[in-house]
């Protein structure tokens, strides 16, 4: 079992157990099956961040809470947390959610032929999308919608959305996410 895989889980747990839920009442909160997060959970599945984002949007948490914990503190130049998963999407957390200021910060790479589809995020949520390299699709509002380097685009979240690159090289992007509520 990788550290960040185990360490994911253990933060899952934590968040779940100070909150008194069972894993059926967070399964329902989710839509993940209960199954799914107990393997999560002890370090045996490698969630997507679109699982991920299901999961923080079912607790009302921010994404950054389940890769980075609460500490405030996350880039290190010499060993940056990262999750990768099967979708080619890279993320690594830049800041960690801060309840004063509402919002959590991280850098995603979007390897060639990358997709990831993502649910909607709680009621409210916006990102706010740079691309830094390369060229990406966003999917909102029902269509794709094609980005450069150095353009924007900001966007309800609590929307189905989905990110794609079918460019020849990685898409690096940075991407601030809002949240209304204190979590």
């Amino acid at each position: 079992m990788s550290p960040d895989l185990a360490a994911i889980g253990q933060r899952m747990r934590q968040f779940r157990t100070e909150r008194g839920l069972s894993l059926d009442r967070v399964a329902r909160l989710c839509g993940v099956s209960k199954a799914m997060l107990g393997q999560i959970e002890r370090g045996e599945s490698t969630p997507t961040i679109a699982t991920l984002w299901k999961i923080a949007s079912g607790l009302q948490a921010p994404l950054s809470r389940f890769l980075v914990g609460e500490s405030g503190v996350v880039h290190r130049p010499t060993s940056p947390p990262r999750h990768r998963d099967a979708s080619g999407m890279i993320v690594t957390p830049l800041f960690a959610f801060d309840p004063m200021l509402g919002f959590e910060m991280f850098a995603i790479e979007l390897s060639q032929g990358c997709l990831s589809e993502s649910s909607p995020h709680a009621p409210g949520v916006i990102e706010h999308v740079v691309v830094l390299e390369g060229e990406m699709e966003l999917f909102v509002e029902g269509e794709w919608q094609t980005l450069a380097a150095g353009e924007v685009l900001r966007f309800a979240a609590d929307q189905p959305h989905g990110y794609r690159n079918r460019g020849r090289a990685p898409a690096k992007v940075h991407d601030l996410i809002h949240y209304p509520f204190s979590a």
